[in-house]
């Protein structure tokens, strides 16, 4: 048996055979982005429930990515925040009650940590891809959204509907762009 067969492919190869992973990713945060602003009616329990689908959906395509995944540390960056993501979810699902400053202090500490990896990723990714900068970006992006949302929670219903609608369509659109850089890396 050759030993190299079982050496994990480098990272660059493995996101780029992978990029419709990160394409599904975004197109999730986008399709909840349009519905949050579509919508900025709804009622806190819609929105909980609208979120929590979001945050099993991204949490799901997480754990996939790790598990298909061939480098040991992002793939237990990528379980971690799909755990977290998944923890959101189940909160969201078994406790609808929650009240509005609860369910704003889980999602903002949910966006800071997902952006705090997504740095981290680009970071050491910096030496393998083009344009990692889309990802910094990213990530800059959800620890903004979410160090906002922690100081100003008194915010109005309709305004906090319009920016975590706005915060996951430009997440997402972030994603999709990096998801076609890396599909035109692949060669596919």
């Amino acid at each position: 048996m050759n030993d190299t067969a079982t050496m994990p492919l480098p990272m660059l190869k493995l996101l780029a055979q992978n990029w419709w992973m990160l394409l599904l990713r975004g197109l999730c945060a986008i399709a909840f982005g349009v519905m949050a602003l579509a919508w900025p009616g709804i009622t806190l329990l819609s929105l909980i429930l609208i979120y929590g689908v979001y945050s099993a959906a991204d949490g799901m395509l997480s754990i996939i990515a790790a598990i298909r995944g061939g480098a040991q540390a992002p793939r237990g960056w990528l379980v971690v925040a799909g755990i977290a993501a998944l923890a959101v979810a189940a909160v969201c699902f078994l406790a609808p009650g929650l009240t509005a400053l609860a369910l704003l202090y889980l999602i903002a500490a949910w966006a800071v940590v997902r952006g705090m990896f997504e740095i981290v990723a680009a970071i050491r990714l910096r030496k393998e891809i083009d344009n990692e900068w889309l990802l910094i970006l990213a990530g800059a992006v959800s620890v903004l959204f979410g160090v906002c949302i922690a100081l100003w929670p008194g915010a109005s219903a309709i305004t906090l509907v319009w920016f975590i609608g706005a915060w996951a369509i430009v997440v997402g659109v972030m994603c999709v762009v990096l998801a076609f850089k890396l599909k035109k890396r692949a060669g596919t």
